[in-house]
């Protein structure tokens, strides 16, 4: 039985690298080879074969599951491994896809993107090339750039998909394959069934095809600059000019996001933010950060050496495809690092969609606010106050982007969209200038940020949150943690009784199934518990909220509520 299953992912792991055209993977996998079967120059120890079998194991015993994020994963050789075999039987089974979908007589199209990790350009050549060789137009954007870029271009172009090459703020070794669909989908990303359509064509190709038996054609279209020049337009169409100008701080943590930020800001009338030097360029090793994630500790304090050294008023931070955005603001209270408090996404989620149901009421309009299940209720008292409708989405833009009637949406991770014409996912920049904006508003009239959120708590109440994101090397501790929930859920948590667990695995409402259980306690405080959908981790929400008392009572009551909880959710999880 040992031997058959040895046998096995030795000939997956030939077979594999019988079609790999990348050299580096290639001399990777043939040299895992050649340790596993002792069929290498010089004498191979038996730790050191069972080491290399192993590792073929890991890479070989499933693949990269292609679902509504795509793909992401580490970059290396094999299946479960991204990389250009893995990329090419994607790039084949999408196409398959759209061909299938294709009216008669009509031609589909694709518009695919990319950032600075490694091989995001050679993964999307690849994509462009396959594409244009099952017969897909297929048009390649002129460099690399954000995210926000592309989700534009799906509308701008009219194509029927899109394709953004990136693993966002994902450790460094990791790359990804996002895609978005046009048409009816107004360039939001792919929801189900599509996903499992996709999904059904790429196994079927990766079963029956080589990747080099795939027709390839370099004949596709290189976008113009034109498409960022059009995204930017756009950005800045509905930003007032400043009357007072903001210090700011900005950095694009190693990523793509300053090339097309400062020209927005700079089109929209700001001062060009002061730059974080040793970030600003892209940087496929993300050399300063352990984790290129601006919620992640440390990953800002190049930024706050920064803002104390020009004396700046607020800290702007992309993720490394620029889909995120992440705010700090002087502070000497507690939380504070070296002077300055990063926002949490719930703050500046419920600020920024303050300030757009603000102008939806200056401009007499209506609308939709949405945010996900995990975000801050804050919104939801927002949308009451100004007679708007409100949506909870499960997590993710795919499907915050597809409410109707949106005009604006949130996810506590850092996601923001603030321009549902222009970009139907979080778009960074777009939420910085918006940010900025609110700023510029606030300090002509004499007033900061962090009297705007002591104007929030006195107007809606106060909503305090906080996170648990235990990371795992091992995701069936993840599984496990959710089965003990699920068959032996608590009765209280930091002392307060659980008033009712709402189960979304089979669905809720109008949710789709999600692996997600919402707590909700007799104080009216709130846990949600959920497996993350891109990394290793279990990721723990709580919120609860105040409105009585003086703006400093709501907020002692609202954040003692929720450390007691989070205390309390540490100690059940172990």
């Amino acid at each position: 039985m040992v031997a058959d299953a040895t046998d096995g992912v030795l000939e997956s792991a030939r077979a594999w690298l019988a079609q790999d055209p990348d050299a580096v993977t290639r001399h990777e996998l043939a040299a895992l080879i050649d340790q596993a079967s002792g069929t290498g120059e010089g004498s191979v120890t038996p730790e050191a074969a069972a080491g290399a079998l192993a590792e073929l194991h890991s890479r070989f015993d499933t693949r990269l599951e292609f679902g509504t994020a795509g793909l992401r994963g580490e970059i290396g050789a094999g299946s479960n491994r991204m990389n250009r075999v893995l990329v090419a039987q994607a790039a084949a089974g999408l196409a398959a896809y759209l061909l299938e979908k294709a009216q008669p007589g009509v031609t589909p199209s694709v518009v695919i993107g990319y950032d600075g990790r490694t091989n995001s350009d050679v993964f999307a050549r690849d994509s462009a090339e396959i594409m244009a060789g099952a017969g897909v137009r297929a048009i390649l954007l002129p460099r690399l750039l954000p995210t926000p870029v592309l989700a534009f271009a799906v509308r701008h172009f009219d194509v029927s998909a899109g394709v953004m090459v990136t693993a966002s703020h994902n450790p460094p070794r990791d790359n990804g394959y996002k895609v978005y669909l046009g048409g009816a989908h107004q360039g939001s990303q792919i929801v189900a069934p599509a996903d499992g359509e996709i999904a059904a064509h790429i196994l079927r190709f990766a079963a029956e095809r080589s990747v080099l038996d795939a027709p390839r054609r370099t004949d596709y279209q290189v976008a113009t600059d034109e498409v960022v020049d059009s995204y930017i337009i756009a950005t800045v169409a509905d930003v007032p000019r400043p009357e007072a100008q903001v210090s700011s701080v900005y950095t694009a943590m190693h990523g793509v996001g300053w090339e097309t930020a400062q020209r927005v800001f700079q089109n929209a009338g700001f001062d060009a933010p002061a730059c974080v030097a040793e970030q600003i360029a892209p940087d496929a090793a993300f050399p300063t950060v352990a984790f290129p994630n601006p919620e992640e500790p440390g990953a800002m304090d190049l930024a706050f050496a920064r803002a104390r050294e020009v004396g700046a008023e607020i800290v702007i931070a992309n993720d490394p495809d620029a889909d995120r955005l992440a705010v700090a603001i002087p502070s000497a209270g507690p939380g504070s690092e070296g002077g300055w408090r990063r926002l949490s996404g719930n703050e500046v989620g419920y600020l920024l969609g303050w300030q757009a149901a603000e102008h939806a009421r200056a401009a007499g309009i209506g609308g939709t606010l949405v945010c996900t299940i995990v975000s801050s209720p804050a919104l939801r008292a927002v949308a009451g106050d100004y007679g708007l409708d409100f949506v909870e989405t499960l997590t993710g833009f795919k499907w915050v982007s597809r409410v109707p009637g949106i005009l604006y949406g949130y996810e506590e991770a850092l996601g923001y969209l603030v321009n549902p014409g222009t970009v139907r996912d979080k778009d960074g920049i777009s939420a910085a200038l918006a940010f900025l904006s609110l700023a510029s508003e606030l300090k002509t009239r004499g007033s900061t940020i962090a009297d705007r959120l002591d104007e929030f708590t006195a107007r809606f109440g106060h909503f305090a949150s906080d996170q648990i994101s235990i990371r795992v090397t091992d995701l069936a501790d993840i599984a496990r943690v959710m089965a003990l929930l699920r068959e032996s859920p608590p009765t209280k948590i930091g002392g307060v009784p659980v008033e009712r667990i709402d189960d979304l695995l089979g669905g809720f409402g109008d949710l789709a199934p999600s692996d997600v259980l919402r707590i909700r306690l007799a104080d009216g405080s709130r846990v949600m518990v959920r497996p993350s959908g891109t990394e290793p981790k279990l990721k723990i929400y709580i919120d609860a909220s105040s409105t009585e008392g003086s703006v400093a009572e709501r907020r002692a009551s609202a954040t003692g509520r929720v450390s007691a909880l989070a205390e309390g959710m540490t100690l059940l999880i172990g």
